[in-house]
């Protein structure tokens, strides 16, 4: 399947740009409960196939991670979406301050004006020169005031060691450039991609549940093959041994016939070993113990017969398998978050205007000379954020998210064609197996009647132990080969199932 594990490839390449469900329900029987992993639990009755898909499904740690992802896109896409309302938000604090503060350095003395009644108005009254009545200037060349208002320094000095502040802030988004609706497309197109992802994850679990249980199916079927096989060899060496001791037969026949029960009981044991281990390799599949015991309701099914084909020689609707495949349907939501992040990039060399509001409160407040109580004040205005010049760096940040959105479209283009060559392989595959079956069960009624054949020869003394065990040979390679292209068969169909998306 190189063709197939080259589009996995490409896929998960192409969906790690973006972030990637409800819960299904297991029949009781299938429920079990915690145990020991070195405990050995059997679990009652005959277990079908949607009953092992089903406990995959519930167990499956792979499964359980994509179902958090989407839970986790879904509050992101909550997140974006409360950028549209108006934020509050509320900052506070205190500070010590070492020193007071103060208005003046030294005490000030400052002038007073009195009221001229000749000239009507107010003017500075000035010591003069008792002898002349000129007004007299001090030291400094500026004329002495008559009347002063003496202000101590103490009187306007301020505590400010302990200071408290607050404020609550209220800001409404106006036009932010096109950037929250972009990121609220671009986290609806992440929840969607996630979603599809679990949907192709429960696919890869569902068709790794068929393999195994299949695969359980062949080997069990093969061990009763091979105890057969081991069966007949046994009775013919038994007849060899007797042939022998009558002078009828040769060492060497029974020395042949021998090799070869020995080589089908050592192949007995290696199914056998191969059968245990194919039952934990299901039982890890589906979150069970790998000591769990329990019965395939087709590994005794004798008359065991594949379902019909879905494969078809007039080929498909591929923009409906298109249309099906999650897969694809995630690049499709990877492309759409791309465009919205190429969005996101040109908000950045567009205006942003946003709405503010807020009261603030201090302790001593500035309101009543810095007295010490709470007091505030609502204060609303409006603000607006225009880039100008970023040496071109904004427009090369938006050019690079346009090649990225280039390069996801290319990326679907490219996975529409894997999956088209998926799709014919898989059918193919498919009819192949399905023809290979019926010649497997041709070749099987031969292989029956041949054994028949020649076992009633060696007894009428007409065949050789050499002709039973060639014939032998042949049935238990027919045998087997039916049974694999049985399973062939059920793999096929559920590998063609995924590939067209009808597998769940």
């Amino acid at each position: 399947m190189k063709l197939h594990n080259q589009y996995r490839k490409l896929r998960s390449g192409a969906v790690a740009v973006l972030i990637a469900a409800a819960g299904l329900s297991v029949p009781v029987a299938a429920q079990q409960p915690m145990v020991s992993a070195d405990a050995t639990v059997t679990l009652p009755g005959i277990v079908p196939l949607d009953s092992c898909r089903a406990m995959a499904l519930t167990n499956n740690k792979q499964l359980q991670m994509a179902r958090q992802r989407v839970v986790k896109a879904e509050y992101q896409n909550k997140e974006a979406f409360a950028a549209y309302l108006p934020s509050i938000d509320f900052a506070g604090g205190y500070l010590y301050n070492q020193r007071k503060i103060s208005m003046f350095d030294s005490d000030q003395m400052l002038p007073i004006k009195s009221f001229d009644l000749q000239t009507q108005s107010y003017q500075f009254e000035l010591v003069k020169n008792p002898v002349t009545g000129e007004p007299i200037k001090g030291p400094n060349g500026q004329y002495i005031p008559a009347n002063v208002a003496y202000l101590p320094k103490e009187a306007l000095e301020y505590d400010i060691h302990n200071v408290f502040f607050g404020a609550v802030t209220l800001t409404q988004p106006v036009y932010m450039g096109g950037k929250i609706v972009a990121m609220n497309k671009l986290t609806k197109a992440a929840e969607g991609a996630a979603r599809e992802l679990e949907t192709n994850a429960t696919e890869n679990v569902i068709y790794a549940v068929d393999a195994a249980y299949w695969q359980v199916v062949s080997l069990k079927a093969k061990r009763e093959l091979a105890v057969s096989y081991v069966n007949l060899l046994d009775s013919l060496s038994h007849n060899v041994h007797l042939m022998l001791n009558e002078g009828v037969a040769t060492r060497s026949d029974a020395l042949s016939v021998d090799v070869k029960l020995n080589a089908a009981q050592v192949d007995l044991v290696k199914v056998e070993n191969g059968l245990v281990l194919s039952r934990m390799a299901l039982a890890q599949v589906c979150g069970l113990p790998v000591n769990t015991v329990f019965t395939l309701a087709d590994e005794d099914n004798k008359n065991a017969v594949p379902s019909a084909s879905i494969a078809s020689e007039e080929g498909y609707d591929m923009e409906s398998v298109y249309a099906r495949r999650p897969d694809l349907r995630a690049l499709e939501y990877a492309v759409e978050a791309a465009k919205q992040q190429k969005r996101v990039a040109l908000s950045a060399m567009l205006p942003n205007v946003a709405l503010i509001g807020s009261y603030e409160v201090s302790n001593p407040n500035l309101f009543d000379g810095f007295k010490k109580r709470f007091k505030g004040q609502f204060s609303v205005g409006a603000m607006v954020s225009i880039p100008i010049w970023h040496w071109g760096g904004n427009r090369a940040k938006y050019k690079a998210a346009e090649a990225d959105e280039n390069i996801r479209r290319l990326e679907l283009a490219d996975a529409r064609e894997m999956v088209s060559l998926q799709v014919n392989q898989a059918a193919f595959k498919t009819q192949e197996a399905c023809k290979t079956y019926e010649m497997t069960m041709t070749n099987l009624t031969k292989a029956d009647e041949n054994l028949r054949t020649a076992t009633l020869g060696f007894r009428e003394g007409v065949a050789t132990a050499d002709n039973v065990m060639e014939a032998q040979t042949a049935w238990l390679k027919a045998h087997s080969e039916q049974i694999d292209a049985m399973i062939e068969v059920q793999l096929c169909q559920t590998y063609l199932s995924k590939a067209l998306g009808t597998l769940y």
